[in-house]
């Protein structure tokens, strides 16, 4: 009677030594295609090419947070009732946290009235275009309630919907 011997192993150290190298080539080329990414305008696929695209950038990083800034008009008839979206405009932008708005300030961009009411409504302020020449500035608030669905544990519906 033939009787396997315990120590054999469908795997012997060749095959071994050629899975784990394939794994390590494999490995080799994720870095070298994520690597190869292309940053040019058209393709903002990273936070660094928002960055490099705010107007002031290093202002904008050290006093707040680059934006992708969408502009769209909506439209709305009621007689009959439909919603008409317009083709957006996106650009780079510029959120100042509210603790750092006398830049603005300093700069003659604002009034009083102005820094006055965003202030009294906890909001802050956001731009587009150079600050040195003639930028669009406006009091923006942040809204939470949408959540960052891709950080959502468990599933189900967010807490927000509760709240009415």
């Amino acid at each position: 009677m033939y009787r396997k011997s315990k120590s054999s192993s469908p795997f012997n150290y060749t095959s071994l030594a050629v899975l784990a190298g394939v794994f390590v080539l494999g490995i080799g080329i994720g870095i070298a295609f994520s690597s190869t990414a292309n940053f040019s305008p058209e393709n903002v696929a990273s936070r660094e090419v928002i960055d490099r695209s705010a107007p002031n950038a290093e202002l904008c990083i050290q006093y707040g947070a680059s934006a992708m800034v969408m502009d769209t008009r909506i439209f709305v008839t009621l007689n009959p009732f439909n919603v008409y979206v317009a083709q957006p405009k996106m650009q780079p932008g510029c959120v100042l946290r509210t603790n750092t708005w006398n830049i603005l300030e300093q700069r003659n961009l604002l009034s009083k009235d102005q820094v006055r009411d965003c202030k009294n409504r906890m909001n802050t302020f956001g731009f587009t275009g150079a600050l040195e020449s003639s930028p669009r500035i406006n009091c923006i608030y942040q809204n939470d309630s949408a959540g960052n669905l891709f950080f959502q544990n468990g599933g189900g519906l967010p807490p927000e919907t509760e709240r009415f």
